[in-house]
């Protein structure tokens, strides 16, 4: 594998946890005070970077680990 290449991708559970706890985005974004966009970002896998502050708001008001909210996924075929 190549300097810098992944062989896995971070995916992001923030709709299942939304739908689990039966809450909206809106909702979520009030109560963490991260605007919607910045959420969306995150939501849609498209987010670089989360800070430890907003990973530990977005536990504590989903009531969750942060290996609820963040999981890896290694790429098919890639090797170790």
């Amino acid at each position: 594998m190549p300097p810098g290449e992944l062989d896995g991708r971070i995916e992001v559970r923030l709709d299942e946890l939304l739908a689990r706890r039966g809450m909206t985005l809106t909702e979520l974004s009030h109560r963490v005070e991260v605007t919607i966009a910045n959420l969306s970002v995150l939501k849609t896998g498209k987010g670089r970077a989360i800070r430890f502050s907003t990973l530990a708001r977005l536990c504590e008001v989903l009531d969750c680990q942060p290996g609820d909210l963040l999981g890896y996924t290694r790429n098919p075929g890639a090797g170790r």
